[in-house]
């Protein structure tokens, strides 16, 4: 009989150098950051993504950056889901959202994609029913309170600023981490006690 238990940690965000510190890759800075705070191997390709794998409280807990781009993000999820027959209820998907504030994170089960294309794909793919790890990123007017281009797609598609990152970027990168780990290990607990 299998005790232990299988988790997926997915981060969302696009692949290559161009997109590396759009808002729209919050899922993988806070997935990078994961890695090494909890010493997991280097990532190694497989089912189109960075895909890394260790034990937490002997249960197995995977990471993964989909590479597939935004759109297609359920694609990735989709193979490894199947290929090792995670539990929906064991998935957490990190991903930026506008409807937060920045720095401001809701974990949700289910939902909405509220128009994000990475979660649309995971949908129709696996169904609604992961957990959410949403991270605000706000609204361009909400930020810069003037007549301001509100182009959502523009907004996730540009870099943090310096100043962003001091005041508030990094340090919920980290929280984030540590967050997601203590959820997993109190649902181990949980399960355990079943």
């Amino acid at each position: 009989v299998l005790t232990f238990k299988m988790f997926l940690i997915v981060g969302l965000g696009n692949p290559g150098r161009f997109y590396e510190n759009n808002r729209h890759n919050i899922g993988y800075k806070i997935l990078d950051n994961i890695r090494e705070l909890y010493n997991f191997p280097d990532f190694s390709k497989k089912f189109k993504s960075e895909f890394s794998k260790s034990e937490l409280n002997k249960n197995v807990l995977f990471l993964l950056r989909p590479t597939t781009f935004m759109n297609e993000s359920g694609i990735a999820l989709k193979e490894i889901k199947d290929f090792y027959n995670i539990d929906i209820n064991n998935i957490y998907v990190i991903h930026d959202e506008i409807d937060l504030d920045q720095g401001h994170v809701k974990v949700k089960k289910g939902g909405g994609h509220n128009g994000h294309n990475g979660l649309k794909s995971i949908d129709r793919l696996i169904g609604k029913n992961y957990n959410r790890i949403r991270v605000g990123v706000s609204r361009p007017s909400k930020i810069y309170r003037e007549n301001i281009d509100e182009n959502i797609s523009n907004w996730v598609l540009s870099d943090f600023t310096s100043d962003e990152k001091k005041q508030w970027l990094d340090k919920t990168i980290d929280d984030v981490s540590e967050m997601i780990i203590s959820l997993i290990k109190n649902q181990c607990n949980l399960l355990d006690k079943n």
